[in-house]
C-alpha cells in the first residue's frame, strides 16, 4: 500500500467521523429540552424527541465504530506502525503510548457502552435512561479522541 492510498484511507476515515460527530451534535440539540433525560421523561417523548435519540443512538455507535474498526488502525498504518495484524487491544496500548488517545481503559469503557445500546429494557425505562445518560456524556470522550488525533495530525485542515 502506498503512502498516498494510506493517507487517503486516513482520511477517509476521518470525514466518516466528522459526520457522525455532526450528526450526534445534531440530534443532542433537537434533544435539548428533554435533557437530562430520565426514565420518566423517556416514557413522554414525542414521535420527533424518539427520533431524534434514535438518531443520537445510532450516531453514537457508528461514530464509536469508525473510530474503532478505521480511524485507530488507520493512524498506526499512517505512522508506519506494525499494529494491522495485532489484537485491539495491543494497537490500544500503543497508540496511549504515542499519545494519540489519553487511555486505553476508556476506550474499552466507550465499546462497552456501545454494546449496552444493543439491549434495551422495555420494563425499565430507569436503566434505559440511565445508559443514554451515560452516553450523552461520553460524547466528550469520543470528541477528544477526534481531538488528539486531529492536533497530531492535523486532519482538519487536509480534509
Amino acid at each position: 500500500m502506498t503512502q498516498d492510498s494510506v493517507q487517503q484511507r486516513l482520511l477517509a476515515a476521518w470525514r466518516e467521523c466528522q459526520r457522525h460527530r455532526h450528526f450526534i451534535g445534531y440530534a443532542l440539540s433537537s434533544l435539548q429540552m428533554s435533557l437530562p433525560i430520565t426514565g420518566e421523561r423517556l416514557t413522554r417523548l414525542s414521535d420527533a424527541e424518539v427520533q431524534s435519540l434514535d438518531q443520537f443512538v445510532l450516531r453514537f455507535g457508528k461514530l464509536q465504530d469508525a473510530i474503532g474498526a478505521r480511524l485507530l488502525p488507520s493512524v498506526l498504518l499512517y505512522l508506519q506502525e506494525p499494529y494491522e495484524d495485532r489484537p485491539m487491544l495491543d494497537k490500544l496500548h500503543r497508540l496511549e503510548k504515542l499519545g494519540y488517545i489519553e487511555d486505553s481503559e476508556q476506550w474499552q469503557a466507550l465499546r462497552i457502552l456501545r454494546n449496552r445500546f444493543a439491549h434495551e429494557y422495555p420494563d425499565d425505562p430507569d436503566k434505559n435512561a440511565a445508559i443514554l445518560t451515560l452516553a450523552i456524556e461520553s460524547v466528550a470522550s469520543l470528541t477528544s479522541i477526534m481531538e488528539r488525533i486531529d492536533q497530531k495530525l492535523a486532519l482538519s485542515s487536509a480534509s
